[in-house]
């Protein structure tokens, strides 16, 4: 008979050897594809397996680091946006990704920008504030693992209870993973049932440690949403259609951080914005690096609203959007 003890001693190193040997395919079809410059269906018919396994292995190398991308061009005409929105705004700095072929990529665009820029940004001993969104999500892709001390990062925004697809609050986490940084998440729902939950949260349940080292941050990375449906606040039910439509007849353009406020700026006045687990709006202005990543046709003057909102001082967006911002503006 064999020797059990011996069989389960094999195990961890059959599972690691397993491990590898998918390591090693999922890389060699990324070598095809980005390298020898296969096509998606030139590689499954050589290797004998679907289009989909193709793509899933393309998509998981890149996650997984395996797979960087630089992007070499002429892109003088992005060059000029950011120039332009940097005086128009007085922005200490502004990235513009080209337009997509496609308009359903722009939030990766921007999300690829965005990764890049932060992890250029990131430097010793900061502690960087994060939102979350699908924009922020994309993010993850391009952030670049460096070995940084004291690294700190902060949910500024609480969490949903339940998602189809993906938690975006998981953001938070998914950051300081990459980053090898510590992590301190906002444990508590991003909307609550009233201002003495709200209250009660902060002061009885441990959340004032996130206040407390909030007041030091050096830079907040934000997302802005629309009003629209699918934004993600109401698309996740934290928002109900009859408060959606209040906030609409107040004049509201769009949220950071949940926070509903008009094409001004200004915090519309309607109880919601009272039952919000968030860093408060007034203090976020007070970070030294507000950064705002966002765009498309429909996020203009949810835009220019969030940039009066947060003071902000870097945008990352697209080409479209940058030159109507302009427009807008002048």
């Amino acid at each position: 008979m064999p020797d059990k003890t011996d069989s389960r001693k094999t195990r961890p190193l059959s599972a690691e050897r397993g491990a590898g040997r998918i390591a090693r395919n999922r890389m060699r079809i990324a070598w095809m594809y980005y390298v020898e410059g296969l096509t998606q269906n030139e590689i499954a018919d050589r290797l004998g397996i679907g289009r989909v396994t193709v793509v899933r292995n393309i998509n998981e190398a890149i996650k997984q680091r395996e797979v960087k991308i630089w992007i070499e061009g002429d892109v003088s005409e992005c060059f000029e946006l950011e120039g332009e929105l940097k005086k128009a705004f007085g922005f200490k700095d502004a990235v513009v990704v080209p337009e997509p072929d496609q308009p359903e990529n722009v939030m990766k665009s921007i999300g690829v920008a965005a990764g890049m820029y932060v992890s250029d940004t990131l430097e010793d001993n900061m502690t960087v504030g994060v939102g979350w969104g699908a924009t922020l999500y994309e993010s993850l892709a391009t952030l670049a693992p460096r070995a940084l001390e004291n690294l700190q990062v902060i949910s500024l925004l609480g969490g949903i209870v339940q998602a189809r697809k993906f938690n975006p609050a998981e953001f938070a986490w998914q950051f300081a993973r990459i980053m090898g940084a510590d992590c301190y998440l906002f444990q508590a729902p991003a909307v609550v049932d009233s201002p003495e939950t709200r209250e009660a949260l902060i002061e009885r349940c441990g959340l004032k440690d996130i206040f407390r080292r909030a007041e030091r941050l050096d830079l907040a990375i934000l997302s802005v949403g629309t009003m629209a449906p699918s934004s993600t606040a109401f698309r996740f039910n934290l928002i109900s259609d009859e408060e959606r439509a209040e906030l609409l007849r107040l004049g509201a353009v769009g949220d950071m951080l949940f926070n509903f406020y008009d094409r001004d700026g200004k915090l519309v006045d309607h109880p919601v914005n009272r039952r919000i687990m968030s860093l408060p709006i007034a203090q976020l202005r007070g970070v030294p690096t507000r950064v705002i990543a966002s765009g498309g046709n429909d996020k203009v003057d949810c835009l220019l609203g969030a940039i009066r909102l947060a003071d902000c001082n870097v945008l990352i967006t697209n080409e479209a959007t940058a030159r109507e911002l302009l427009l807008r503006k002048a």
